[in-house]
């Protein structure tokens, strides 16, 4: 790094930061519902806006080279974003799957949420402190990254819906009892004098071991940005404080975007390549160049990949906007 992040400003981020999810879970619990597409995307828009705004008081507040810690910043965070509206797919499908009652879909997406940045947080400390006493994690991290990249953009056969429920299902009731019915958003219920569980406990389950695989995703992606702990949990929060609203968002938008899961595929490779090539600048291995660093290792810069950050969701966006409307113009010409 070639800048310096004063301890006073990582305090008083992470105060605020907690003061916001605070306020943002206790506007749920007293008052759940269905958002409307204003109110969601106000909040949206609200999320994105503080997060340019502390990119920018990132920017006023570092020492040394403040543009790239900006610039690092951005580009983590829109990796993390890219990465969360991919969760939102998998979000979709547990709701349906669990016919979660919409009205409640706020609360259980909010726990996943906190869920996501409690995980997310102990892989970051891990992540820094291996690659703060290991450099050769590197090499691991970037081909963890094309390796998921390549199951991202060609992936396998999934299982049906139905089968899966049903697994988890069965594996649960050999050690609870979990009722057929929802009782509003609560875990516990009673049924006929006895209590038990209720599905939501299963949604929280599924939300978590979801949550679970996408930290291990996400993590070795952003420390492929930047290596500062700070920017790497700023961008993590940043980038879930508006899932939830996302989701009421996105809605049905989420069918029409076929081909974000190749962008994010690109994003994941290229980023891969460059902890590839950051690892061989800073090589260590003995039996790599004799324990040498690999001079001829180019190092991307932080705007570098930004541009193509930005470029891989744009193109996967708009291509597949395009695609939808062709389709739906072929539909409604009975072609």
């Amino acid at each position: 790094m070639t800048f310096e992040i004063p301890v006073w400003f990582e305090i008083t981020s992470m105060a605020v930061m907690t003061a916001i999810l605070i306020a943002d879970l206790l506007i749920i619990i007293k008052r759940p519902h269905i958002p409307k597409m204003g109110e969601a995307a106000a909040w949206v828009g609200f999320y994105v806006a503080l997060a340019l705004v502390f990119a920018l008081l990132l920017f006023l507040s570092a020492q040394g080279d403040r543009a790239d810690a900006a610039g690092q910043f951005i580009a983590g965070w829109l990796t993390e974003y890219s990465l969360s509206v991919d969760n939102l797919f998998v979000f979709v499908l547990l709701m349906t799957q669990f016919a979660v009652p919409r009205r409640y879909q706020q609360r259980v997406l909010m726990v996943g949420i906190i869920v996501a940045l409690v995980l997310r947080g102990l892989f970051i400390l891990a992540g820094a402190a291996l690659i703060q006493n290991f450099s050769w994690i590197f090499y691991i991290f970037g081909l963890f990254l094309v390796y998921t990249a390549w199951r991202q953009a060609f992936p396998g056969k999934p299982e049906s819906d139905a089968a899966t429920e049903t697994g988890i299902v069965r594996f649960l009731r050999r050690f609870i009892e979990i009722d057929n019915d929802y009782d509003g958003a609560k875990l516990r219920t009673v049924v006929d004098g006895k209590k038990t569980w209720t599905p939501m406990i299963l949604v929280f389950l599924a939300i978590g071991f979801t949550d679970l695989v996408f930290a291990i995703d996400s993590i070795p992606a952003i420390f492929g940005i930047t290596q500062s702990a700070f920017i790497v949990f700023a961008a993590n929060v940043f980038a879930l404080m508006g899932l939830r609203q996302l989701y009421f968002l996105l809605g049905g938008l989420l069918d029409r975007l076929r081909y974000l899961h190749y962008g994010i595929a690109f994003i994941l490779a290229f980023i891969g390549v460059k902890l590839f090539f950051h690892a061989l600048h800073v090589n260590e291995l003995p039996f790599i160049n004799g324990g040498q660093p690999v001079q001829w290792a180019p190092e991307i810069s932080t705007w570098v990949s930004l541009g193509v950050i930005v470029a891989a969701m744009a193109v996967a966006t708009i291509a597949s906007l395009i695609a939808a409307n062709r389709d739906k113009r072929g539909v409604g010409t009975g072609r």
